[in-house]
């Protein structure tokens, strides 16, 4: 007869204690942190205005940190925004090196996160899917 624990029940269902995080995900919010604040306050490069850090993914060897970013007016600046980023890679590289004092400290490769313009077409394709469920109810 097995005695019911009810802190394993919770951790099999997913709602139970704090589970440790990777490494890799601490430093990747660190370092979103800190090229979030770097682009409001030192940046003063024109074409990085607007420019927003989405996300960042380390690998788990932390020696390489993709950063995903957004631009206010979506595609259209993203491509100069990207440029801008690249310039300034060795200088945000250097600020993490002193800020986060790693032993590594990660090679930063910039991407445009278009996980917000993918959400808008499914949005977009799910109201078309309801509009023609209701319109089907309607005849």
């Amino acid at each position: 007869m097995t005695i019911w624990d009810p802190k394993q029940t919770l951790d099999s269902i997913g709602l139970g204690g704090k589970k440790e995080r990777k490494r890799s995900a601490k430093v990747a919010d660190a370092i979103r942190v800190e090229l979030a604040t770097l682009l409001v306050s030192k940046v003063r490069d024109p074409k990085l205005q607007g420019v927003n850090i989405s996300r960042v993914e380390v690998t788990d060897d932390l020696r390489i940190a993709r950063i995903f970013f957004t631009v206010l007016d979506n595609r259209k600046g993203a491509k100069s925004a990207e440029q801008g980023l690249q310039r300034a890679k060795g200088f945000m590289r250097s600020h993490i090196a002193r800020t986060l004092n790693l032993r590594f400290t990660p090679a930063l490769q910039f991407r445009y996160d278009e996980t917000a313009e993918k959400v808008e077409e499914l949005d977009i394709l799910f109201q078309e899917i309801a509009n023609d469920r209701k319109a089907g109810d309607d005849s």
